[in-house]
């Protein structure tokens, strides 16, 4: 009897003590799932927050001084804060410039200054520049001045300009840079006469500048092709010089690979842009993953069981057969990944509305293949496709990316 009651005794605390240690099990996983829920808000609060965007524009440019042996750049670039509700230092600008020429650089020198312009502080004597404060929804100024010496500058083609800048704010010091590119050569009207007869039409080549993000499409038409235009001419400009002045290009250190590019980037030719894990994640940042993983997903299926090459660049959308890796392009944008132009059709609309001339940006290259992006609407099917199947504004550094089309009837029959 007495041992019954001790285990019974003993029954009852051990069942107490499970109670117990399952209290404390329940308390603890409501503890955990707290926390998780807590780690799960910030994490979520910090992905909404865009961290240092700061952001630095191309800025205008002004050729000051410009003799056959000095040249004397100066630009007004704009810091603009756009992170909400908070502050962003910026402890350091520096610049570097690389001249691009037809010729030798011995004996050419540089000088590039950057002097801060801020509205509430002047600069320092010594060129220094101190640690400054852009509050929330403000910009700042910076003036970079390059003086370029030498014995003859005219075979000068271009100067790439960096302008390097730290951030620190609430993701920590981070480096960033902006690239500038300046034409420093710019090509008389007359240089572009060589008028090239086909069947269909006469074309002539437009040479230009070198194209650069602060250039606009139709000031450019009106510089270089107007003066040789009569009514009913075509205009055609390649997509990448369209592209270039819209400034979508990006040097691959502003690319982030993620798991899904690094990949995928293996099964595609070495010749294509998308076997980098670069010039993939370029396309993943513009149409997102979940589409990349279906046209990867369907095209190859599509090809493996079905004989169907291709359907990848279909599905993927215009973007995944416009990009252009690193050397796809003329120097210097051999060095960036340069992206499809930007609402072709309105860029094509507006050169019509403004200059009168009917428009359409192409993609041709030497393989007589045009593809024609956009067109404005009184040029005629498939035209474009003949007339400039032998690619007559190049793909080397031919620096002829307008070409005027005279179409036969025309030429004979000018239009009043």
């Amino acid at each position: 009897m007495i041992l019954f009651c001790y285990l019974s005794t003993s029954s009852v605390a051990i069942l107490d003590i499970v109670l117990l240690l399952g209290n404390i099990g329940v308390g603890l996983g409501i503890v955990a799932c707290l926390i998780g829920l807590a780690g799960l808000g910030l994490e979520l609060q910090y992905r909404r927050r865009p961290g240092n965007k700061l952001q630095l524009t191309a800025g205008e440019w002004n050729l000051e001084v410009y003799e056959p042996q000095r040249y004397f750049l100066v630009g007004e670039l704009e810091f603009r804060n756009k992170t909400e509700r908070l502050e962003i230092m910026l402890p350091e600008v520096f610049a570097e410039a690389t001249l691009l020429s037809k010729a030798s650089l011995d004996g050419v020198t540089t000088q590039i200054r950057v002097m801060p312009r801020h509205v509430d502080a002047p600069p320092r004597a010594d060129g220094y520049w101190f640690g400054y404060i852009v509050k929330l929804g403000k910009t700042t100024r910076a003036e970079v001045s390059l003086e370029i010496k030498g014995p003859d500058l005219t075979p000068l083609q271009a100067a790439w300009i960096r302008i390097h800048y730290v951030t620190y704010g609430p993701q920590g010091r981070i480096p960033k840079m902006r690239h500038v590119i300046v034409p420093l050569k710019f090509p008389a009207v007359e240089d572009s006469h060589r008028w090239r007869p086909i069947a269909e039409a006469d074309l002539l080549p437009i040479k230009t500048h070198l194209l650069t993000h602060l250039d606009d499409p139709v000031a450019v038409i009106k510089r270089y092709v107007l003066p040789h235009a009569q009514p009913g001419d075509i205009v055609a400009i390649g997509e990448t010089p369209v592209a270039i002045m819209q400034g979508r290009f990006r040097h691959p250190t502003e690319v982030r690979p993620g798991w899904l590019a690094r990949r995928i980037c293996y099964y595609f030719m070495p010749t294509s842009s998308l076997a980098t894990a670069c010039g993939m994640q370029t396309l993943i940042d513009i149409v997102g993953s979940w589409r990349v993983i279906w046209a990867f997903g369907v095209g190859a299926i599509a090809k493996k069981f079905f004989g169907k090459p291709g359907l990848f660049y279909q599905l993927a959308g215009e973007q995944a057969r416009l990009i252009d890796d690193v050397t796809g392009t003329l120097p210097p944008y051999d060095q960036f990944i340069v992206l499809g132009p930007e609402n072709s059709q309105g860029v094509v609309d507006r050169i019509k509305q403004e200059t009168g001339l009917a428009a359409a940006i192409v993609d041709a290259n030497d393989l007589r293949v045009v593809h024609v992006l956009a067109a404005t609407s009184d040029i005629k099917p498939g035209f474009l496709e003949t007339a400039l199947v032998s690619n007559p504004a190049g793909n080397a550094d031919e620096q002829t990316p307008l070409v005027l089309i005279r179409s036969t009837e025309t030429a004979l029959h000018p239009k009043p």
